[in-house]
Order: structure tokens, then sequence, then C-alpha cells
């Protein structure tokens, strides 16, 4: 996929995505765009793999283009930039909880 194809798939997922709900997360451009498959993106949250990195199908350089392509979207259409934080379903042990009988 060349860099212009690029920018249009992910100028094109950031405008529906902000038509449809009121915003734009990067995941959801990722998949929009083919960078990251939705079953590894569950993988990722459900706490199987370490990294989302590891999972998407496209290289660093890539990835770091596709952000760079939705901060300069997002400066054109004066959309504003908010706090995203990704947080793992996965079940880990709780630490500190103990009660004996």
């Amino acid at each position: 996929m060349t860099e212009k194809e690029l920018i249009g798939k992910v100028h094109s997922s950031v405008y529906h995505q902000c038509q449809r709900r009121g915003y734009a997360a990067p995941v959801d451009v990722l998949m929009d765009v083919g960078a990251l498959p939705k079953q590894k993106y569950e993988d990722w949250r459900l706490g199987q793999v370490d990294y989302l990195e590891q999972v998407c199908t496209v290289n660093l350089r890539k990835l770091s283009f596709i952000m760079h392509q939705m901060r300069i979207y997002a400066q054109k259409t004066g959309l504003k930039p908010s706090f995203c934080y990704y947080k793992q379903w996965g079940i880990k042990r709780k630490m500190g909880r103990v009660t004996s009988r």
C-alpha cells in the first residue's frame, strides 16, 4: 500500500468515526486501515499478548506514519485531543488481600 492510499484510508476512517461516534480512537483507525486484526486486538485486551505493536501487521515506521496522519487530520479539521488509556481486560493475580479462618 502506497503512502497516498494509506493517507486516504486514515483520513476516511477518522472522518467516519467522528461522524458516527463523535470521536476517533487510534486502535479503531488501525483496525479500519488493516494494520491491526480484530482478533489480535482482542487477544491483547485479554492479556494474551504483551505489546499491541507485536500483533500489528505493519512495521513501526508505518504505525508512526498512521499516527502522524491522524494528528495532521485532527489539526486540519480542528479536533481537540484528549487523553486515551487502553486497559487490558485479562485476569491477573490480586495482591494484598489474604483471608484466613
